[in-house]
């Protein structure tokens, strides 16, 4: 299993970024895929995940805002991220589980056992 993040950068608030995690490892079964940030001094936080069954599941504070996506055919997990707002500067990181279906309620990082190094956001107001 290897999960590599890309597409992090720096942009203005109210502008877009779209990240990639390369998610090898992740074709059979059930399984899911999240993405989390964290912010120095504070604790990873879900952001938003997704099953092998496409179900997802957001945090409330990017609800409407960000998308997550997975082409299975490129093994590459996606979060399109739109009206991004200073909050949520932060260091972006892919994460996966097996067995996992995507349930309703908090996205809780510590049930995630594969991780990527992350890739970094930056939005100025």
């Amino acid at each position: 299993v290897q999960l590599v993040e890309s597409g992090g950068g720096s942009v203005q608030a109210g502008g877009s970024l779209r990240l990639s995690c390369a998610a090898s490892g992740y074709t059979y079964g059930r399984y899911c895929l999240g993405w989390f940030r964290q912010t120095p001094g504070r604790e990873r936080e879900g952001v938003a995940v997704i099953d092998n069954d496409g179900r997802t599941n957001y945090a409330d504070s990017v609800k409407g805002r960000f998308t997550i996506s997975q082409d299975n055919a490129k093994n590459t997990l996606y979060l399109q991220m739109n009206s991004l707002k200073p909050e949520d500067t932060a260091m972006y990181y892919c994460a996966g589980r097996t067995p996992c279906t995507v349930v309703a309620g908090a996205i809780v990082p510590k049930v995630f056992t594969d991780w990527g190094q992350g890739t970094q956001v930056t939005v100025s107001s």
